[in-house]
């Protein structure tokens, strides 16, 4: 039965991604779009002030030294979001998005049907279609909203690039220690016998967890000063309700195609109640 709640947790994602592309395609794109504007703007501004710089000291020196040369084209180089590129921003922003949400959908797909395989008729007795709406639910809050309110989602022209690498990995560790957290809180609310009250002592529990890991764990704030806020936060609530839709499709439709496997095979529904 794992093999088939793969299955159809894969098709699942695979459609929650699409309408999660949807989303980001229409609401999404015009502030990123707007964000890399800003960025080459801003390198197309820098690159007259160094080559004002070097031609006043070349007039100073009388000679452009090969070394000097070689440095100049590389800081240009790097701001380019032109022929270096392999694909137009419109195949980005079209084609490979699409492409990307749909994958990525799959797999966590996949690995949302794993954990229902694993969390159905354990810690409650809600239906599939229930369990699958609450365990999205969880999820998004532990791997999306909480970690976001750490390390908000920046758009392109935020962010050094010697700093993706901390970044990166101080995201992840704060998605990993809100998993765990929402793991002791949910073996704390199945810990006694009246259900609401421990239930509400399990979320506590949780609070405390996260708050002291992002108390934890170090702050990073690379937002330019110059940056429109305006835009910024477009970007990052676009970004919630991206995931969002994604969450909710994955539960929601995989939800119902369990549901609907079961009710078409009643032995199959006994032998897992």
């Amino acid at each position: 039965m794992t093999g088939r709640y793969l299955l159809l947790g894969m098709i699942a994602g695979l459609i929650a991604g699409v309408l999660a592309f949807g989303v980001g395609k229409v609401w999404g794109e015009p502030p990123v779009a707007a964000a890399i504007a800003i960025e080459e703007a801003g390198s197309e501004a820098e690159a007259p002030a160094g080559h004002d710089a070097e031609h006043s000291h070349d007039a100073a020196a009388g000679t452009v030294t090969a070394d000097s040369a070689a440095e100049a084209e590389p800081a240009g180089h790097s701001h380019s979001h032109g022929d270096e590129e392999g694909f137009s921003r419109e195949t980005q922003a079209g084609l490979g998005l699409l492409t990307g949400m749909a994958v990525f959908g799959a797999g966590l797909g996949g690995l949302f049907a794993l954990a229902f395989a694993f969390v159905q008729g354990r810690f409650s007795h809600l239906s599939a279609a229930g369990t699958a709406a609450v365990m999205a639910a969880l999820g998004y809050v532990a791997v999306v909203l909480v970690p976001f309110l750490k390390y908000p989602a920046n758009p392109p022209a935020v962010g050094h690039g010697e700093t993706i690498g901390l970044r990166t990995q101080v995201f992840f560790a704060m998605m990993v220690l809100s998993l765990v957290a929402l793991a002791v809180s949910v073996a704390v609310a199945r810990s006694g016998s009246d259900r609401w009250r421990w239930g509400i002592l399990g979320g506590v529990v949780y609070l405390a967890l996260v708050t002291i890991a992002g108390h934890v764990l170090p702050a990073i704030n690379e937002v330019p000063a110059t940056f429109p806020g305006d835009l910024l936060w477009q970007f990052r609530t676009v970004s919630l309700v991206v995931e969002a839709v994604l969450w909710a499709g994955i539960g929601l439709i995989f939800g119902q195609l369990v549901q609907r496997t079961l009710a078409r095979d009643p032995g199959l529904r006994q032998r897992l109640a």
